[in-house]
């Protein structure tokens, strides 16, 4: 007897999505096992030297592993419960980048390497094989990340002022100076936020005392900015870290815990 249409895509979802059964395990093994096939096909094929036949069986095994992803994301947009919510969150977007490039090739040759977002897909080693220490971690720095977004975009926005500044400042002490680099604010601006930043490419120096010593300052001050974002985000994550129990629910997905309980049953959270 046919199953119903909608117990079909349930069952599919058990699979596709899930690893509490045997069969979603198996499944998302395979799919990981393609992904590490596929990765080493970009590095090897790049490669100018490689011989025409080697060439062609990697061409035909990977749009033999690009219909086999294809297939995979149908079938996952298919059996979704809520299709919009899978196609635009993290994982439905790196599926869509590591699959469809392919297609777009002969119209972008350089749009086929974007099936190196597959990596991204390895993430889910840690749900499969339920280890969930390395899952807590990962999200308490995503966590970290999230919450420190707001403060790092106006950190950004302030030395994103602060180097157009630093740069037109160095522009107004080096033009018209023989030999300058400094031909324009844009370079200048370039040239502050290399320095700021400790890159120091060179190939942009001033060569006035003033500009010198400005330079000096620049580099001295990079070096107390570039900390500023490592402890925004160190600080939300030892915030993260010393979240407890509230009300019988778990700090993570507050979901309900019982009493005793060393670890979240839904989410794997350390209590």
């Amino acid at each position: 007897m046919n199953l119903p249409s909608w117990l079909q895509k349930r069952e599919m979802y058990r699979i596709i999505f899930g690893t509490s059964t045997p069969a979603g395990q198996a499944f998302d093994v395979a799919v990981m096992v393609a992904i590490l096939i596929s990765l080493p096909l970009a590095f090897v094929e790049s490669y100018p030297g490689l011989h025409p036949t080697a060439k062609l069986v990697l061409t035909i095994l990977e749009y033999v592993l690009t219909v086999f992803f294809t297939l995979e994301y149908i079938a996952r947009v298919y059996c979704s419960p809520n299709k919009r919510k899978y196609i635009f969150s993290f994982f439905g977007i790196i599926d869509f980048l590591a699959t469809f490039p392919p297609y777009i090739f002969f119209f972008l040759p350089a749009s086929r390497y974007f099936f190196l977002f597959r990596t991204f897909r390895l993430i889910r080693v840690f749900r499969v094989f339920k280890l969930f220490s390395f899952i807590n971690e990962g999200y308490l720095l995503m966590e970290s990340l999230r919450k420190s977004l707001r403060k790092i975009l106006v950190y950004f926005i302030f030395v994103l002022i602060l180097v157009t500044c630093l740069g037109t400042l160095m522009f107004m002490i080096e033009q018209g100076e023989p030999d300058t680099s400094f031909t324009d604010i844009g370079s200048s601006i370039y040239w502050a936020i290399v320095t700021m930043t400790t890159v120091g490419y060179g190939d942009i120096t001033p060569v006035t005392l003033v500009g010198r010593l400005l330079a000096a300052f620049i580099m001295l001050l990079g070096y107390t900015i570039i900390a500023v974002p490592t402890g925004i985000v160190s600080a939300t994550f030892i915030d993260e870290t010393q979240r407890r129990v509230r009300k019988g629910r778990c700090p993570r997905c507050e979901a309900k815990v019982a009493k005793g309980d060393h670890y979240c049953s839904n989410c794997g959270e350390k209590l």
